[in-house]
Order: C-alpha cells, then sequence, then structure tokens
C-alpha cells in the first residue's frame, strides 16, 4: 500500500473537556477530570470515582427524538464526529466529495452497556413486554459507526472494531489501509465509550484493575507511580477525519498532521495480563516504523497507554525499551490518562487526537501525578508539567484485554 494519510479534523469528547480545544487546554495545564461518580449510587462500591463528560448534551448535535434512540456511546461518538468534521470543513453533500468514499470505523470496546444494563432492569421489574423495542439497535457495539454513517451521510465501508482498550487505535490504523488502498478518499475514524455503570464498575473491580483511591480523586490515576493500585475508568469519544492526499488537495485543506504509521500484533499470551518483556507491543511498534519508514530517533514523542496498573505499566516500559533501544530513554512519554483516566475503547481514538496535536504544535503534555520513582519504570515520562519539543514525529500506543497491541505514528506537515 502507498500513498499519503492525512488528518484534516479532530473532535473529542472526555471528562476534561466537552471539544477538542478544552480537552486539549485543560491537558496541557495539568489538570484532571477523575471526581466521584455522578451516574448512579456507589454505595456499596470498592471504586466510586471515574472520569465522566460532565455537561454533555446530545441534543447539540441531534435532535431530542434522534438523542434518545442512541446510547450514550452513540452520543459521544455522533458529537466528536461533528466537530472533526466542522473543523476539516467536511460535508459529504459537496460537490468535491463523494460519499460512497468516505468510510465510516469507529470502535467501541463495550458498546451500549448502559441502555442494556437499563433494559435488564426494566426486564427484571415490569416483565419483557416491557423492554424499549430499540434495546438492540441501541446497545450493538457497531451503531456509533452506523448512526455516524446514517446521521452525516458516509456511504463507504461502515466498520466496528472491537479490541478491547486498542479499539479506537485499531480503528484508525485500519482506515489509514482503506485510504491508503484507494478504497477510500475520506474516513471518519476513532473510538467512543459510555461504561459508567455499576456492572462495569463491579466487573473491573472483580478483577481487580481499578484504583480504590477514592479519598483522593483527581490524584488516583497515577501511571508510571511506585504508588498505582489500577486505572480510573471514564468515558468519551475521539474522532479524527482522515484524508487521502489526492482529497486534501481536492478540498483545499490544511492537514493538522500525518497518519504515517500503524502496527498491530498480538501477545497470545492471556487474556488480561500483558506479555513479558512486552514482546507483543514491542512487534506493534516495530511495524508501524516499518510502515512510517522511520527510526527510534524520528519519535520525539510517545503517548504511552500507561493505565495506572502495576503490570502495564511497567511491561509497557520494557516494550519500549524493546522497541526504541537505547533511544527510549531520551525520547519524552507521557500517559494522558493520568488527567483523563481510562477511556477503554474511545482511549485509543482521543490519544491519537492528542499525539496528532502534540506533532502540530510542538508540545506534550504532562503525567500527573508522578511523585514517588518506580525503579521498573525509569524512563522520562513527563512528570508535572508540559513541555514544548520541537517534533517531527510522535507515536501512539495502546493495548488491550485480549493481547490485543495498536500503534500509531503521526508526523508533522
Amino acid at each position: 500500500m502507498s500513498g499519503k494519510v492525512f488528518v484534516t479534523g479532530i473532535g473529542m469528547v472526555t471528562p476534561l473537556g466537552l471539544d477538542a480545544k478544552s480537552t486539549w487546554e485543560a491537558l496541557l495545564q495539568g489538570k484532571s477530570g477523575i471526581a466521584p461518580i455522578t451516574a448512579f449510587d456507589t454505595e456499596g462500591f470498592e471504586t466510586t470515582i471515574a472520569g465522566e463528560a460532565k455537561g454533555f448534551d446530545p441534543t447539540l448535535y441531534t435532535d431530542r427524538k434522534q438523542a434518545r434512540r442512541l446510547d450514550r456511546f452513540a452520543q459521544l461518538a455522533v458529537a466528536a464526529t461533528s466537530q472533526a468534521m466542522e473543523q476539516a470543513n467536511l460535508k459529504l453533500d459537496d460537490p468535491g466529495v463523494d460519499a460512497t468514499r468516505v468510510g465510516s470505523v469507529i470502535g467501541s470496546g463495550i458498546g451500549g452497556i448502559i441502555t442494556l444494563s437499563e433494559q435488564w432492569a426494566v426486564l427484571a421489574e415490569k416483565g419483557p413486554t416491557r423492554v424499549n423495542p430499540f434495546l438492540v439497535p441501541m446497545m450493538l457495539g457497531d451503531m456509533a459507526s452506523g448512526q455516524v454513517s446514517i446521521l452525516f451521510g458516509a456511504q463507504g465501508p461502515n466498520y466496528c472494531t472491537v479490541t478491547a482498550c486498542a479499539s479506537g487505535a485499531d480503528s484508525i490504523g485500519i482506515a489509514s489501509h482503506m485510504i491508503r488502498s484507494g478504497e477510500v478518499d475520506i474516513a471518519i475514524a476513532g473510538g467512543t465509550e459510555a461504561p459508567i455503570v455499576p456492572i462495569a464498575v463491579a466487573g473491573f473491580n472483580a478483577c481487580m484493575a481499578l484504583s480504590k483511591r477514592n479519598d483522593d480523586p483527581t490524584r488516583a490515576s497515577r501511571p508510571f507511580d511506585a504508588g498505582r493500585d489500577g486505572f480510573v475508568m471514564g468515558e468519551g469519544a475521539g474522532i479524527l477525519i482522515l484524508e487521502s492526499e489526492e482529497s486534501v488537495v481536492r478540498r483545499g485543506v490544511t492537514p493538522i498532521a500525518e497518519l504515517a504509521g500503524y502496527g498491530a500484533s498480538s501477545d497470545a499470551h492471556h487474556v488480561t495480563q500483558p506479555a513479558p518483556g512486552g514482546e507483543g507491543a514491542a512487534r506493534a511498534i516495530a511495524k508501524a516504523f516499518a510502515e512510517a519508514g522511520l527510526t527510534p530517533a524520528d519519535i520525539g514523542y510517545i503517548n504511552a497507554h500507561g493505565t495506572s496498573t502495576p503490570m502495564n505499566d511497567k511491561f509497557e516500559t520494557e516494550a519500549m525499551k524493546a522497541a526504541f533501544g537505547e533511544e527510549a530513554y531520551k525520547v519524552k512519554i507521557s500517559s494522558t490518562k493520568s488527567m483523563t483516566g481510562h477511556l477503554l475503547g474511545a482511549a485509543g481514538g482521543v490519544e491519537a487526537a492528542i499525539t496528532a496535536l502534540a506533532v502540530s504544535t510542538g508540545m506534550i503534555p504532562p503525567t500527573i501525578n508522578l511523585t514517588s520513582a518506580d525503579p521498573d519504570c525509569d524512563l522520562d515520562y513527563t512528570p508535572g508539567v508540559a513541555q514544548r519539543v520541537a517534533l517531527k514525529s510522535a507515536m501512539s500506543n495502546n493495548l488491550g484485554f485480549g493481547g490485543h497491541n495498536a500503534s500509531l505514528i503521526f508526523s508533522k506537515v
């Protein structure tokens, strides 16, 4: 496959802000979006904190009737898509756009778990005849991509990538390959998730994945820190508009960044634990280098998966050392999950957007709450304060339950 792929629009809804601008500004200021959960009564739960997209109003992006027929994860995707398309000055009925060559590839790890949870309660309390007739089309994981395709008129391939916490990154990578192969000219790509419901929190608590630092929410997510005790769940969406070079020229738009490379691999090791030494993640990084035609010395910043779990941060550090060699000690790294929490299937979409903005602006968001050195995590994680660096290229890495590894490289234009 050949041909360049460019990012021309970015949309985000996160615990730090309801659009890309406010999210980016909060990241650079080192703010935390973690707070006590308001979505449900947390009495009896081991974890009572999360990153919620507070104040989100889906009716700003679609009418009230339509909004009621979308699970929150799809509402978030529609909002982020609308923002990204506005920035890209993209309307699919414009004369220079062939809607049949516009793809929609939006991943989600869990899909409409809010609707499913609510309707289980309806079934139990009121019986089967009272279940919402829109239950199935609201809960299906592909409905963010499907509804974006319907609402915005994208008539090309329409996919949902489900690779746990690598879903958003894999969606962007797969969409880039669709453009490189000539299948589409433009792709709406990224990830979305709205998992803050009792069953999800209880489930992640049961597998001992979540932080229990409930009395100190803003400092609970502490990637690479010796005191980390688990991730903090978050919700949101991150969407990129990707375009071929020909489409960029034809439409006369200015790219934000180039998506230069994508690599994916499987650990083939364990359902939740990373491969020892980060071997699988290192292979995904190497594949991204190969596609981009770059070397470790070309990368000035890595947006790490950095979940704040003991095993992930240790093995991801080992993966970066294996893939980068001595350059691992020179590159700036940060985990923006320290501020947003872990957005699960949306993480790769949001963090790809952040990485593209880092390349475009030369600003690197910090890792906050990194105050106690862990001897297993001894790289430069940009603690505390954002830094300005002359960036040519940057990398975003995401790892998921099931052994999924995805790596994206963005370059300056």
